[in-house]
């Protein structure tokens, strides 16, 4: 089984911001997979379904971002899943728009919402497919980039990275992930 964790924020006002592309990519996988991630559960909203031989769990934890590790730790207890098995999906401040990276493993770095996941887990060794959401201009502030919708100019880079991203995690799901990262990693 997998479990594939997209993170973002709950609400209308964060859709389609820098911070919730892992959301994006939640919900492209479960258009191609036909799953329906709808149930409340763990406190996020999740959808089980299969991708060729593998039962999936896709995830939007609800709890905002900073608390994320709140929603794994509870999936990973009642599931009882192997860490390598569980893909987390959030955005990368240091990626160009349009540029993923797929890694093992890894510290949670300044990503609040991975901080919470290892911190909750404890451990760092868990797949992650970072999504370039690019870097704030000199002196704007962080929260308020991250919190910002892409602009005009990047939206063709902002698809192609989101699918590049869903063909990543499919890609660790059929495959495996050292193919995976061939692929899709430089």
């Amino acid at each position: 089984m997998y479990v594939v964790v997209g993170l973002g924020n709950p609400g209308k006002q964060y859709d389609k911001t820098r911070h919730n592309v892992g959301f994006d990519v939640i919900d492209i996988l479960a258009k191609e997979y036909g799953i329906s991630v709808t149930k409340i559960k763990h406190k996020a909203l999740i959808g089980e379904g299969r991708v060729g031989t593998e039962k999936v769990l896709l995830v939007k934890p609800q709890t905002y971002m900073n608390l994320s590790g709140e929603t794994l730790i509870d999936i990973y207890k009642y599931y009882k899943v192997d860490l390598s098995n569980i893909i987390v999906i959030y955005d990368d401040i240091d990626l160009d728009v349009g540029k993923i990276r797929i890694r093992k493993k890894g510290s949670g770095g300044t990503h609040n919402g991975m901080r919470s996941i290892t911190k909750c887990l404890g451990s760092t060794d868990f797949p992650r497919v970072r999504v370039g959401v690019s870097k704030p201009t000199p002196g704007q502030d962080l929260a308020d980039f991250v919190l910002s919708r892409f602009r005009k100019e990047e939206n063709d880079s902002v698809e192609e990275g989101l699918d590049k991203a869903y063909r990543a995690v499919d890609a660790i799901i059929r495959e495996n992930i050292d193919i995976s990262m061939n692929k899709y990693n430089g």
